[in-house]
């Protein structure tokens, strides 16, 4: 792969998986759809998703806090809030190692 100025836009992703799966890309683009649905569906109900190489899918809750109104110095309370989280799988950890820019300590 090339090094890109811009991030890969959904369209663009729609596309290699088209290509790459000999998908129509009206079908590659319901394939990812269903796969964001399923994905946000089980981190819904509190479950994580992992693709064993590629990373796991799960859920973060933080604590409610009080914070301060940056234009008036007042405090203001912010609620709890559950976001999600991907955890990048040991490939995608060792992508900077396959560009010969890895600096692992070997133990």
């Amino acid at each position: 792969l090339l090094h890109r100025e811009a991030p890969m836009n959904k369209s663009e992703l729609v596309a290699k998986m088209a290509e790459g799966a000999g998908l129509t890309k009206t079908q590659a683009e319901k394939a990812l759809a269903c796969f964001i649905a399923e994905v946000t569906g089980a981190l819904t109900a509190g479950d994580k998703v992992t693709l064993v190489g590629f990373g796991t899918f799960g859920t973060v809750t933080r604590k409610a806090r009080t914070g301060r109104n940056p234009q008036t110095g007042k405090a203001i309370k912010i609620a709890a809030k559950t976001s999600g989280k991907f955890t990048p799988g040991k490939a995608l950890k060792d992508l900077s190692c396959k560009k010969g820019g890895c600096k692992t300590k070997k133990k």
